[in-house]
């Protein structure tokens, strides 16, 4: 029943949340050692912070009548990024499993609508706005494996990989998913020429990744590029953009090496990507799932929401 809910099979929309560690760090004020999230859940005070973050999107998606889908905050839970943070194979393990049942309690609370499903948010294991140390794909799957396979006996519906940079890890990540038994959804990046950062054309990735991963992606995305990066590209369309079903875009339309210079949150305009994100609907004959990274939060996916709301009514 719960394989029936998920967006490539349903078909109903979904909204994700927004920046969750820009929102936790700028407009929370919380100190996020490596930009990790996972690290609020092993105090009382940090799953207090999480449980604000979340319970707007969870309004939102009431008031729309549309479904969530919420990521356990673990996108930076893997070894590499969690040995910078002292943890050690068990105890990252553990947390992923922590993650889930959080989210599990949260979905309990909410009771039957809206619809929520809960992702296992997998990072790259190197930075998201790089593409540096690459793995092949056989690398790629023993590296994440453990997380996802944590995440799936947890109880998640679908492991969500974001930010990633090239396509020989998104192979591993998806392989990984398979040997798992879970859905995977592979969520590239790109820069402001709509290549990700290792280069590759959105397409040849996808595409790359389709001849080599099985059949466990369930769909793709894009996510921490802002519309304008990458619209152009879609307007080929094809197979390969019928797989695209989910955007969670950045509220900046600066490059990445802009971001990560800045010192201060460039928010955007929450109105004008909710615009934006109609004009990507155009193009994208398949998207059923929206909502934000960087700099984005609960204003965004809302305006999106409520855009996506009135073209509905209009059509």
């Amino acid at each position: 029943m719960r394989q029936e809910r998920l967006p490539h099979i349903s078909g109903r929309r979904f909204i994700t949340d927004g920046g969750m560690e820009t929102t936790l760090t700028f407009h929370a004020g919380l100190d996020l050692p490596c930009f990790a999230a996972f690290v609020l859940l092993e105090s009382d005070e940090g799953v207090r912070a999480l449980r604000d973050y979340y319970r707007p999107y969870l309004e939102i998606a009431r008031e729309h009548d549309v479904g969530l889908l919420i990521d356990t905050p673990t996108w930076r839970a893997n070894p590499d990024w969690g040995a910078r943070l002292g943890y050690g194979e068990r105890a990252l393990l553990e947390v992923n499993r922590r993650g889930v049942q959080f989210l599990e309690e949260l979905r309990t609370e909410a009771g039957d609508e809206p619809t929520v499903l809960i992702g296992g948010c997998v990072g790259p294991r190197g930075d998201g706005y790089r593409a540096d140390d690459l793995m092949t794909e056989t690398e790629a799957e023993r590296y994440h494996g453990p997380q996802i396979a944590a995440l799936a006996e947890a109880g998640v519906d679908l492991v969500d990989a974001l930010t990633l940079t090239y396509p020989s890890e998104a192979v591993g990540v998806a392989r990984a998913a398979g040997t798992a038994d879970i859905p995977a959804v592979i969520s590239f990046t790109v820069e402001t020429d709509g290549r990700l950062p290792s280069g590759t054309p959105l397409r040849d990735a996808i595409e790359e990744v389709e001849a080599n991963a099985g059949t466990s992606v369930a769909y793709f995305m894009v996510n921490c590029a802002h519309p304008t990066h990458f619209a152009d590209v879609l307007e080929e369309g094809g197979a390969w953009v019928e797989r695209i079903r989910g955007i969670r875009a950045n509220a900046s339309s600066r490059s990445h090496a802009e971001l990560d210079e800045s010192e201060e949150l460039d928010e955007g305009d929450p109105v004008e990507l909710a615009r934006q994100y109609l004009e990507l609907g155009k193009l994208l004959p398949n998207l059923t799932v929206v909502g934000g990274c960087c700099g984005t939060d609960h204003r965004h996916v809302g305006a999106i929401s409520s855009a996506w709301a009135e073209r509905r009514q209009a059509d």
